[in-house]
């Protein structure tokens, strides 16, 4: 039956049931491990939490599940196909994303060591490495985060087609702030394509989940993993990243650096109290919370973050500066759902308003502006942050993303692609969705072209920013800064990072028990 299922068809099925409602039962031939018994002929359950981007043992839905099994272990796959050439002819991931997520995969590693849990970490497809472990161990269960897009669902289609016979495959949504059962749709097509509507319905109508407890502590370890696993550098093509006494994220990857930074901004520095007037800084660590890079991957979650702005406002004071970080959450939400919604069509040229348009894609142009070597001072700093760094402000992506398309015409998709390359924070469905809006194809009805020049004198005024960026390149080492594989030359209409294939649903279900 796995062999059968098609690409994507993760979106066509019901969701996960609660534990215990399903799994394997014996078959002609289990896959029996060493020091396998069974009670009273009973089947002993196995679960094996596959993680993704979900690097967290708090307020993780299907690592609960996992654990309501007899015995669990779990496994992280560094697939080599993230850290290799994608489409446009550059690097899927850069050594700032790939520095933090080893970071977070170690941290998470200690984390689930403290629970007694196993955490096997592998440098290989997914496909190849969990249907052995799947056999190995006898594992009855297979639970993990549930995805849409294209690469999430080939990884597990892969895996699918090796499951042995009777093996139960369990996936959560567990990336929303808003669940997608409590959505006030009947089908993900009623979502609307401008965000106020939906977030003043989602807020008039739905209630933020608790998050759920921290699995128990299991009396023993099952399948010992070690402490190998974690692929070097050389492995992954490419040399650490060289850290920037300028950046403004200079913190570590894991959920403990991501509870010691929320720590240190709502409760020490109380900065959430003036998070809407600071949140268009430039410089530093205070002007924004910096949480993007861990939502990405999971190691933090809204629902983690909603509830403690509940309780800032309940014990410290509650304002427009407070709302205003829910605010973003909800906008984070949702572009999961116009993914969701739309599909590959976010990935298309014209976008999800299948704008027409006559886009460039000038190897020159890309230079200039990659390099930060273009005619607006204010995007050169902006790019050349990113470059050395892997972060960029919100007000710098805006309109760095919007003068490459709107101003130098050029295919907003490439621009996309270059932002997944770099950028700790490197969310699909927030990447691409917010390229779309700066670009005019996207959730916006209102063409929203950035004048550099006026941003630059509103919100870096005295130069600060500029200065910071533009003064110390004379001194970089431009060969030790990321770069792409290949600038790319002509486009032919290549599919984005996300984009599914032809015979993916793009238009998928609500899920059926939705009201």
């Amino acid at each position: 039956m796995a062999a059968q299922l098609g690409v994507c068809q993760v979106l066509q099925q019901p969701l996960p049931q609660p534990p215990g409602s399903g799994g394997y039962r014996l078959g002609s031939n289990p896959a029996r491990p060493e020091g396998w018994q069974a009670k009273n002929g009973e089947t002993m359950t196995t679960a094996l939490y596959w993680f993704r981007n979900d690097l967290r043992v708090t307020d993780n839905p299907g690592l609960l599940a996992a654990c309501s099994s007899q015995r669990v272990l779990t496994v992280f796959c560094f697939d080599p196909a993230d850290f290799r050439e994608g489409d446009y002819g550059i690097r899927r991931m850069g050594p700032y994303r790939a520095g933090f997520l080893r970071e977070s995969v170690l941290a998470l590693r200690e984390q689930l060591q403290g629970l007694n849990i196993s955490l096997h970490i592998h440098f290989g497809p997914p496909g190849d490495i969990l249907p052995g472990m799947i056999k190995k161990y006898g594992v009855t269960d297979l639970h993990l985060q549930r995805e849409w897009t294209r690469d999430e669902c080939l990884a597990l289609d892969a895996v699918r087609e090796g499951l042995p016979p009777g093996v139960t495959v369990h996936e959560h949504y567990q990336q929303f702030l808003f669940h997608p059962e409590d959505l006030p749709y009947d089908s993900f097509d009623d979502i609307p394509d401008v965000f106020t509507g939906f977030r003043k319905k989602c807020e008039k109508h739905v209630s933020v989940r608790s998050p759920e407890d921290t699995p128990a502590r299991r009396e023993a370890v099952f399948a010992p993993a070690g402490d190998g696993g974690l692929p070097g550098w050389e492995a992954l093509g490419m040399a650490p990243p060289r850290a920037d006494s300028r950046s403004a994220f200079p913190f570590r990857g894991g959920e403990p650096a991501a509870w010691d930074r929320l720590q240190e901004y709502f409760w020490e520095s109380r900065f959430l109290s003036t998070y809407k007037r600071t949140r268009n800084g430039l410089v530093g660590t205070r002007y924004s919370t910096k949480f993007s890079p861990w939502l990405a991957n999971g190691s933090l979650s809204a629902r983690q973050i909603y509830r403690e702005v509940k309780r800032y406002e309940q014990e410290v004071e509650k304002n427009r500066d407070t709302y205003w970080l829910v605010f973003e959450l909800i906008w984070r939400d949702y572009f999961k759902y116009v993914s969701l919604k739309h599909g590959p069509k976010i990935f298309a040229p014209g976008g999800i308003r299948e704008v027409e348009r006559d886009w460039g894609a000038s190897r020159e142009a890309f230079a200039r502006w990659t390099q930060g070597e273009t005619d607006s001072d204010f995007i050169n700093a902006n790019m050349q942050e990113l470059r050395l760094t892997g972060w960029m402000s919100n007000r710098g992506r805006q309109n760095t993303a919007s003068y490459w398309s709107q101003d130098m015409g050029q295919d907003w998709r490439l621009g996309a692609a270059w932002f997944q390359y770099l950028l700790l924070d490197y969310d699909v469905h927030s990447n691409w969705g917010n390229w779309m809006y700066n670009s005019a194809v996207g959730n916006d009805p209102r063409n929203r072209k950035f004048n550099p020049e006026h941003q630059a004198s509103r919100y870096d005024a005295s130069g600060k920013f500029r200065r910071l960026w533009l003064q110390g390149t004379l001194f970089d080492a431009a060969p030790e800064a990321p770069t792409a594989i290949a600038t790319p030359g002509e486009l032919s209409a290549p599919g984005g990072e996300g984009t599914q294939p032809d015979d993916a649903p793009s238009q998928p279900s609500k899920p059926e028990n939705t009201p």
